[in-house]
């Protein structure tokens, strides 16, 4: 039999390259760098370098000074590298410019996080999300993809072809993004109305850095199977599974995207829709790496995205995760510097009782439980009460119906407005 030739795709060479100001924490940058490169590896490249360099502010033309620039050159030429990648988000100059000078594709930290977003995006909301912050990356950038259009004599009253082909093009990308937020539109109204079969459900949503363990902390609390790997943004659709409270109560607990260190505003705009499950859960579940070196700067990144997506002020539960991998002492250490967080191991099962018996409790804080005599002649009370929060029992009696329900607090005023005469 004729064996079938198979071509491998090549792997990328690249060098991670940071710059930071003069007088800047040189730790938090490097880790910085080392994130980066773990991204560029998540995307599959080959990571021979990592550059540092510190300058009094970057270069407006290249980012980082003319000596390094012709260190990186020598690098590429010796190592066959074919992409350099940036920790911080670069202008149309600076991308045109490095790519004149290091003849190799240039991209920064953004342009990474949405290439990784598009490999992984298996939804069409997932899709439709990526492509929308994809094209909002791109509009600002498109100046240096016409560059062969520009050798051409001219000057002041002169318009070229190059920058007529520009304008036509930008237009293009506007009407693309303005068809793509409509469909987001259409999404989240479909969303919503799914969303509305648990309404009187407790929801919790798991939140975090990427890579601090949600997935796994979702698989230990439901068996849902939800895909785990030690990857940055190994999944990018929100999962919703049901699970049993200690108590008995039925609830709904939702896996979302993770977030990152310098995230796009633009990705964090497009990824509103996903992020839903979360602004409209009762309890955030902020789930940490603890054994992670900079895990607080984490946490606030976490805390500074959810403020702007405008859910910072939601009952949040902080989850000190994979506490197995850190000496006794500095597990000591952290339940008096977090003295209100849970410390469990999501991959190990540690402490996953601990931390269930808080997410009734804050379930419980965020709900009241009533039960109501309805007598048989305001049956049409009935419709409100059961919009209102979770029913747990119904008893049929000569007098009218006993009902127990759990009320949110947020519904709690309009029923008492309504059934409060009728509450035992």
């Amino acid at each position: 039999m004729k064996e079938l030739n198979t071509t491998a795709v090549p792997v990328e060479r690249a060098i991670a390259v940071s710059v930071g100001r003069k007088g800047s924490d040189r730790v938090m940058a490097l880790d910085h760098l080392d994130e980066l490169a773990f991204l560029a590896e998540t995307c599959g490249a080959e990571v021979i370098a990592k550059m540092y360099q510190e300058l009094e502010k970057p270069s407006g033309a290249t980012a980082i000074g003319k000596g390094k620039v012709l260190e990186i050159k020598e690098l590429i030429e010796e190592n066959a590298v074919t992409l350099v990648i940036f920790d911080d988000d670069l202008t149309p100059v600076q991308v045109r410019n490095l790519e004149r000078e290091l003849e190799v594709k240039i991209l920064d930290r953004s342009g990474l996080i949405l290439d990784i977003f598009a490999s992984r995006a298996r939804s069409a909301e997932a899709k439709t999300q990526v492509e929308l912050a994809q094209l909002q990356y791109l509009l600002p950038r498109l100046t240096r993809l016409w560059t062969h259009l520009s050798k051409q004599l001219g000057g002041i009253g002169t318009k070229g072809p190059g920058e007529t082909q520009i304008e036509t093009d930008r237009r293009l990308v506007r009407d693309r993004i303005d068809l793509l937020k409509d469909k987001l539109r259409t999404i989240a109204t479909q969303r919503h109305e799914q969303r509305k079969s648990r309404a009187n459900m407790v929801k919790f949503a798991l939140v975090g850095y990427t890579n601090a363990g949600k997935s796994t902390l979702m698989n230990a609390l439901t068996s849902s199977g939800v895909y785990v790997k030690d990857q940055l943004f190994a999944t990018l659709d929100t999962t919703v599974r049901s699970l049993e409270l200690p108590n008995g109560r039925q609830s709904v607990i939702s896996d979302t995207v993770g977030f990152i260190r310098k995230l796009p505003t633009h990705l964090i705009a497009s990824f509103r829709s996903t992020l839903a499950e979360a602004a409209e859960a009762d309890v955030l579940l902020h789930v940490v790496d603890s054994s992670h070196p900079a895990f607080r700067e984490q946490i606030a990144v976490v805390n500074q995205t959810l403020d702007d997506l405008e859910i910072g002020t939601k009952s949040t539960l902080l989850v000190l995760n994979k506490c197995d991998a850190i000496p006794m002492d500095e597990r000591n250490q952290l339940e008096i510097e977090f003295p209100t967080a849970i410390l469990i191991s999501a991959e190990k099962g540690l402490y996953l009782d601990v931390l269930q018996l808080a997410m009734q409790q804050a379930a419980e804080r965020g709900s009241t439980t009533l039960t109501l005599l309805i007598p048989y002649s305001e049956m049409n009370l009935q419709k409100i009460i059961y919009e209102s929060g979770e029913i747990h029992s119904r008893i049929d009696g000569d007098d009218g119906s006993t009902i127990e329900i759990t009320v949110p607090h947020d519904k709690k005023e309009r029923l008492m407005r309504l059934c409060g005469q009728y509450v035992q």
